[in-house]
């Protein structure tokens, strides 16, 4: 758990030092700053914001770095320094480090944030990334695996990229690098997959609580990103010239995805999502002939409301947190040869303007049950009264012009 947070000339905070305790909540104005001090302990965690992919752009204006330092509950300090080159600095216990998943380990961060309610309808990568952050710190040789996986797809695209036609030098090359490939993605895969089955009675637990309505028609499943019965090497031999001509891999690791999945209860329900052609179903029952109507299956982002998906999105990430947090399991929870020791921190940006009242207050109550730190911003103190219900003791901070001050 962080017990003092110090930031210095990350966007528009200046100088910061604060005490946090078990829950932290930051309240400004929009512009305030109170934002920036989640992206500060992100980047701490990360490596990388979640605003902006470049040093510059979140490095205070006339300054050549921004800088985050964090003291521990176990006295263990952990601190990055991003440069406006991109050139990086991090220290763990006065030691510099040279890998950023040596901080990440020490300090798992959970981000809710509003950039994170689209992610049903966005690309792969956000769904993937949230199915690894649990691989990475609950299967100690995913990372290692991941790390030459895509070392191997960088340097096999570079090759696409720059040839139509290969020469048989080049050609023994890359199926060489495809064996790597092939031989790191079965690891990846056989990591990904067992998290997966874990996680997927804590989806259904969650689901319960903030989308009760849609407790038995919302499942997950997950996408190998290729045919994982057949070594990935033969099928990228099979495909080469479609990748030549494309210019990068088409199937692997690097293509995986999670998909949430709505399927109706019953004939009724199957009826009124065929839409346009309900009346001509409804027609058909009319007039007795043997119509067989089957469950229909469909992704609920097709399905849902846009209230709906924002609650969904909860459910998949605080579903991560018990899991997570739950040594009695039978899978491997262990990193360096010991249990999971870190806290992990949750941060909770502008939640009220995402969610309704119920949902904040589920979302709360779970929180508080779990042995995790919460960082949450707040546009008003409207919501002290519900946080101060679960942690008495809360540290309550005002925003203004990026300074931040203990209430």
């Amino acid at each position: 758990m962080i017990e003092r947070l110090q930031i210095s000339h990350l966007r528009n905070l200046t100088h910061v030092n604060l005490v946090s305790a078990a829950c932290n909540i930051i309240i400004g104005a929009n512009g305030s700053g109170k934002t920036s001090l989640l992206e500060g302990i992100f980047l701490l965690s990360r490596g990388k914001s979640f605003r902006h992919n470049q040093p510059k752009r979140y490095i205070q204006h006339h300054q050549n770095s921004a800088t985050v330092h964090a003291k521990l509950s176990d006295n263990g300090t952990l601190a990055i320094q991003k440069q406006a080159d991109a050139t990086t600095i991090l220290r763990l216990n006065q030691t510099t480090v040279y890998n950023q998943s040596i901080l990440t380990e020490q300090l798992p961060t959970l981000l809710i944030d509003p950039s994170t309610m689209d992610m049903l309808e966005q690309g792969s990568a956000s769904r993937r990334q949230l199915l690894d952050w649990l691989v990475f710190h609950m299967k100690q040789g995913f990372h290692p695996q991941w790390v030459a996986y895509q070392r191997l797809l960088k340097q096999r695209n570079s090759l696409l990229k720059q040839r139509r036609h290969l020469t048989q030098v080049q050609l023994v090359e890359l199926k060489s690098w495809d064996k790597g490939l092939s031989s790191h993605a079965a690891l990846i895969h056989h990591y990904r997959e067992s998290i997966f089955e874990a996680w997927q009675p804590y989806f259904s637990e969650s689901i319960s609580q903030l989308l009760p309505s849609y407790a038995q028609q919302l499942n997950l499943s997950y996408h190998a990103g290729y045919d994982t019965s057949i070594a990935l090497d033969i099928q990228l031999n099979e495909r080469l010239e479609q990748d030549l001509q494309l210019g990068y891999t088409r199937i692997g690791n690097h293509r995986a995805d999670i998909h949430v999945h709505w399927h109706s209860k019953g004939p009724t329900e199957a009826i009124d999502a065929l839409g346009d052609t309900a009346n001509q179903v409804n027609k058909a029952l009319e007039a007795n002939l043997n119509v067989k109507l089957p469950v229909l299956k469909e992704q609920a982002a097709n399905i849902l409301s846009r209230g709906e998906k924002k609650l969904l999105i909860t459910a998949l990430r605080l579903s991560q947190l018990p899991l997570l947090l739950n040594a009695e399991n039978d899978i491997d929870l262990t990193i360096q040869g010991s249990k999971l020791r870190a806290t992990p921190v949750v941060l909770l940006d502008d939640i009220t303007a995402e969610l309704d009242d119920r949902a904040i207050e589920i979302l709360l109550s779970t929180l508080a049950q779990l042995p995790c730190q919460v960082f949450m911003t707040s546009l008003t103190a409207d919501i002290l009264p519900l946080v101060h219900e679960y942690w008495s003791e809360a540290n309550v901070f005002h925003v203004k012009h990026g300074d931040i001050l203990l209430a």
